[in-house]
C-alpha cells in the first residue's frame, strides 16, 4: 500500500490539489488493486480482509494525500457498506459488486443545511406513489462526498417516509429531478469530489427502498460507528506525515551554525506529535480491533475519532511552525497537511458530537 501510495499517488497531490482536480485514473487504480472491496465478502468481489486492514489501505493513503484518502473512505464505509449492512441480494449485485471492483461509487447523502449533526431533523421526504409503486423525493442535501464523479454510480440517502420515519433510498446518477450542483470551493480536500444534491419530483421505484422501511436512522448509526474508525485512520496517516516531514526538516534546516532540531523548542514539537500520533494509532486500531471481533465498539470509535483528528490538526499547525515561512507556501506539503486537517473535526461527526457519546456511555445525562 506504501508503495502504490509513493508511487502513484504522492508524485501528482500537489497538481490535484491545485487544480482542485478529481483523478478518475487514479481512483481507477485504486480500484484494480482491490482497495474498495477489501473489508467484504469474496462472494461480492471484495477482499474478505476485516476493518483493521481496511484502515492500514487509509492510514497510507492518507501519509501522502488526504484527498484520496478520503476518496476511498467515502467509497467504502459511505458509498458501499450501506448494500453490504442492508442491501438485497440484487441490489448487492447490482451495486455492491461494481462498487467492490472499483469501477464505480456510491455516495451516501445524509447531511442537510438543516440537519448535519441533528441528522434526526432530516427534511427530504419521500412519498410512495400507490398508482405507480414509485418513491417520489424532494429536498437537499450538502457536502456529499464521491456524488458527482464521472464514475459515481448512485447515492443512498436518508429521507422521510413517514411521520418520525426515516427510510434509506438509493437515487441513481442520471435520474430525473436528481440534480447533482457545482462543486465546493474548500479550503481542504480539493481534489475530493463534494457537492450538493437537490431532489425535485424525483422518482425512483419501489425496489430502491434500501433496508426496511423505517430503519434507515438505525442504518446510517452503525454506518457512521464504522466509518468513524476509518476517519481516524486517515488522521493517524496525516499526523504521521507532519511527523515525518518535521523531524526531516529539523535535522536539514541550519540556523545560528546548525540543525534547528538540536534546540528544545522544535525537538519537544516533535517529541509531543510523535506521543499524539502513537496514541491516536493505538485508539484507532483498538478500535477496529473490537469491531471485527464483535464486540461493543460505539464509544472506541468516538474516542479514536475524536482523540486522532484533533491531534491531526494540532500536529499540522505545529508542523507548520518548524517549517517556518516555507510551512505557509505550497512548496511544502506541511501546507496542504494544514488545509486538509480541520475537516477531521466536523466530518462523520463532530468533535462535540463524539464527546456526547462517549459521555452518554458513561452513564451521564448529557442533551444533545
Amino acid at each position: 500500500m506504501r508503495e502504490f501510495a509513493l508511487a502513484e499517488i504522492a508524485p501528482h497531490a500537489e497538481a490535484w490539489d491545485r487544480e482542485a482536480r478529481f483523478p478518475v485514473d487514479a481512483v481507477l487504480k485504486m480500484g484494480e488493486l482491490g482497495l474498495f472491496g477489501l473489508p467484504f465478502p469474496p462472494e461480492y468481489g471484495g477482499g474478505g480482509a476485516d476493518l483493521l486492514t481496511y484502515c492500514l489501505a487509509i492510514e497510507e493513503l492518507a501519509r501522502v494525500d488526504s484527498s484520496m484518502a478520503i476518496t476511498l473512505e467515502a467509497g467504502v464505509s459511505l458509498g458501499a457498506a450501506p448494500f453490504h449492512h442492508a442491501g438485497t441480494e440484487a441490489q448487492k449485485q447490482e451495486y455492491l459488486v461494481p462498487m467492490c471492483e472499483g469501477k464505480v461509487l456510491g455516495a451516501f447523502g445524509l447531511t442537510e443545511a438543516g440537519a448535519g449533526s441533528d441528522a434526526g431533523a432530516t427534511r427530504t421526504r419521500a412519498e410512495l406513489d400507490p398508482a405507480t409503486g414509485e418513491w417520489l423525493i424532494d429536498g437537499q442535501k450538502s457536502f456529499i462526498t464521491n456524488s458527482g464523479t464521472p464514475i459515481t454510480r448512485c447515492v443512498t440517502i436518508t429521507a422521510l417516509t413517514g411521520p418520525g420515519e426515516i427510510s434509506n433510498l438509493v437515487v441513481d446518477a442520471g435520474t430525473p429531478g436528481f440534480e447533482v450542483m457545482p462543486p465546493y470551493r474548500k479550503m481542504g480536500w480539493r481534489a475530493s469530489d463534494t457537492h450538493e444534491l437537490v431532489f425535485s419530483g424525483c422518482r425512483v421505484s419501489g425496489d430502491h427502498l434500501l433496508g426496511e422501511r423505517g430503519t434507515g436512522f438505525a442504518t446510517f448509526l452503525r454506518i457512521l460507528d464504522e466509518g468513524r474508525i476509518a476517519i481516524a485512520a486517515l488522521a493517524v496517516g496525516l499526523a504521521q506525515a507532519c511527523l515525518d516531514a518535521s523531524v526531516a526538516y529539523a535535522r536539514e534546516r541550519q540556523a545560528f551554525g546548525g540543525p534547528i532540531g538540536r534546540y528544545q523548542a522544535v525537538a519537544f514539537k516533535c517529541a509531543d506529535m510523535a506521543v499524539a500520533v502513537e496514541n491516536a494509532r493505538n485508539l484507532t486500531y483498538k478500535a477496529a480491533w473490537l469491531r471485527d471481533r464483535g464486540k461493543p465498539f460505539r464509544r472506541a470509535a468516538a474516542m479514536a475519532k475524536l482523540y486522532a483528528s484533533e491531534a491531526a490538526v494540532t500536529a499540522t499547525r505545529e508542523a507548520v511552525q518548524v517549517h517556518g515561512g516555507y510551512g505557509f507556501v505550497d512548496e511544502t506539503p506541511v501546507s496542504r497537511f494544514y488545509r486538509d486537517a480541520k475537516i477531521l473535526e466536523i466530518g462523520e461527526g463532530t468533535s462535540e458530537i463524539q464527546r456526547l457519546v462517549v459521555a452518554r456511555d458513561l452513564g451521564l445525562p448529557v442533551e444533545g
